[in-house]
């Protein structure tokens, strides 16, 4: 595996692998790489003649009140884990390579981002959205990887590649978990014991919600109520929100019918936790 942390000499080797009718698959991550991103590239190596993943802590995407600074970062256990997993070439570049100059143009995303996640993380969706279309365009990947653990990305990455009409495929790959349902993160790490004994309450309650739909019930609100009564009845989490929406368009429901996504997001102590599921009812 080369690590790479220019953009020049990226595009210089993707050119070289392009003429070689090589398909390019990649993988963009912050790093801290878990079981997940694993997972991730896993599948791009079996579906790809050549892996790229990216590790970069993006700025643009922090909002004012979130601590860029405190995003765990461990850049040798990322590099192991990339290499593991098969990646062929590992692109690592500064904040300074990425933007060395205050940008003169940014994405800015106008649909799916005014619910869920986005909607208490104001531009946090013209970050994602801005370097992708950057490392798209220096990757030029046929394929690229993303966890459903966090379907709100998924589905706005649809939109951009969609709406800009970028020459890829986007690859959703389902929730990795741990053996007692909490999905992978890097930010379990900030659960104490206690916290992470209760935090897969949070994959019942969703599991919860998808038995009663498939048992019949179709009133969003009356799904809701009961998920909020399990998590609050077993964890001290603070609930920031319970919502189900259409899959992907992200709207709102009045009765539940076609791909949904029920997703949740909560907070402990120290850790803030998101999860869902999404699936089509027939």
């Amino acid at each position: 595996m080369k690590v790479i942390t220019t953009i020049k000499e990226m595009q210089s080797t993707i050119k070289l692998e392009k003429q070689k009718l090589k398909s390019i698959g990649f993988v963009p991550t912050m790093g801290y790489l878990h079981e997940g991103h694993r997972a991730l590239m896993a599948r791009a190596r079996k579906e790809n003649d050549v892996v790229v993943a990216s590790v970069f802590v993006n700025p643009l995407q922090f909002g004012p009140t979130e601590d860029l600074n405190s995003y765990p970062r461990d850049f040798e256990r990322d590099k192991k884990a990339a290499e593991e997993s098969g990646v062929d070439f590992l692109f690592h570049p500064s904040v300074e390579e990425m933007y060395p100059h205050e940008p003169s143009v940014v994405v800015k995303v106008k649909d799916r981002t005014d619910v869920l996640c986005g909607k208490s993380r104001p531009g946090h969706f013209d970050g994602v959205a801005t370097i992708l279309t950057k490392l798209f365009h220096i990757v030029l990947p046929d394929k690229v990887y993303f966890g459903l653990k966090d379907a709100q990305q998924v589905a706005v990455v649809d939109g951009l590649v969609n709406d800009f009409h970028f020459p890829l495929e986007i690859v959703p790959v389902n929730t990795v978990r741990e053996t007692d349902g909490l999905a992978k993160s890097s930010r379990n790490i900030f659960l104490d014991p206690t916290e992470r004994l209760a935090a897969p309450i949070l994959y019942q309650s969703l599991q919860e919600a998808k038995k009663l739909i498939e048992a019949g019930e179709r009133n969003p609100e009356a799904i809701i109520a009961q998920m909020k009564e399990i998590i609050e009845g077993k964890t001290n989490a603070a609930i920031d929100y319970i919502e189900i929406y259409s899959y992907p368009e992200l709207k709102s429901l009045r009765e539940i019918s076609g791909k949904i996504i029920i997703a949740l997001a909560v907070r402990f102590k120290k850790a803030r936790l998101i999860d869902n599921i999404v699936f089509t009812i027939s």
